[in-house]
């Protein structure tokens, strides 16, 4: 498949280097989104769009493509021209998650994209019902009676299900998996006292969090969020969980072919707009993290993260559907 593609396309690559300064020219460039309209991603996409937009010169739009996981959308841009016209606001879960949920996701996650940038990564926070308040309290009750205590996801194979195996790991602890239909239920059934302990997303646990119906045990992330100012990090808590990382984020990627100075602007351009004061202070409100920028940040995150993921999800006896 990608000979054939890269056959097709040679008559365009051979014209690609010499407009490849004068990129994108006033031409539309369209970034697909690989969810519905709608939500935190949006509002990636607007930052994104309208910083490159202004950087560049062009007009920048989003395109939503939603569908199989995110790989929809993968696919769509894996296959497209490598002109710079089409670009991938990509996530975690169509690189590293999504090749091993699926049986066929039609693209190959490293080869088929010129990884750009990553732009930000979801803050995540592990909170437990507060007769639980400390990360020691959790593990030392969960070594205490094995397969006992309990914790919320939002489904088998899901970021906060990741996150959690990836917890248990490093503990030494085995907790029982209870998954709900989205973050909301399994936070609710969490302040109830009939769930131990959940890895979530920060928006919708900050206010639980700060009127004392659930206990913020630490964040997953090198530097305390500013969302969450007093809940310490992995890393500062020790106990084998240095190191361990927001499962959730979210990327810039082009078809694999792309001339190199189009790449280049590229990534340049969307790491500036994602660092302007108005976005940093809307991305924090949201509970985003600032991530590392340029692509080799990137790649190594994504080699990384399909080792691990591969490991965690076999473990698990997670198979493909």
């Amino acid at each position: 498949m990608i000979q054939r593609r890269a056959f097709l396309a040679a008559p365009a690559l051979l014209a690609l280097p010499a407009r490849a300064q004068s990129w994108p020219g006033g031409q539309t460039v369209s970034v697909v989104l690989p969810y519905s309209p709608g939500g935190s991603t949006d509002v990636l996409g607007r930052i994104l769009t309208q910083g490159l937009s202004e950087r560049l010169g062009g007009t920048f739009i989003m395109e939503h493509k939603p569908g199989a996981t995110t790989t929809l959308g993968a696919r769509h841009v894996a296959r497209a021209r490598p002109d710079g016209l089409t670009l991938f606001l990509g996530t975690v879960v169509s690189f590293t998650m999504a090749p091993f949920a699926l049986r066929n996701i039609g693209y190959d996650p490293v080869n088929d994209f010129a990884h750009l940038t990553m732009l930000a990564e979801t803050g995540f926070a592990l909170v437990a019902h507060p007769r639980t308040p400390t990360v020691q309290a959790l593990v030392e009750a969960a070594k205490a009676r094995p397969g006992a205590l309990s914790y919320a996801t939002w489904g088998v194979g899901s970021s906060s299900h990741l996150l959690m195996l990836d917890f248990m790991r490093r503990t030494g602890t085995d907790m029982l998996h209870v998954p709900f239909n989205g973050s909301p239920p399994g936070l609710t059934e969490t302040m109830a006292g009939r769930i131990d302990a959940m890895m979530t997303v920060v928006a919708p646990a900050r206010p639980q969090i700060e009127g004392g119906r659930l206990a913020g045990l630490a964040v997953p992330a090198a530097n305390r969020l500013e969302a969450l100012p007093t809940v310490p990090t992995v890393d500062e808590l020790g106990m084998g969980l240095a190191g361990l990382r927001s499962a959730g984020w979210f990327s810039l990627q082009a078809p694999a072919g792309t001339p190199q100075p189009i790449q280049e602007r590229l990534a340049q351009a969307a790491a500036e707009s994602f660092r302007t004061p108005a976005a940093r202070a809307q991305l924090a409100q949201l509970g985003f993290v600032e991530t590392p920028p340029g692509p080799e940040p990137l790649r190594t995150r994504i080699a990384e993260e399909l080792t691990l993921h591969r490991e965690l999800m076999t473990r698990a006896g997670i198979q493909p559907e």
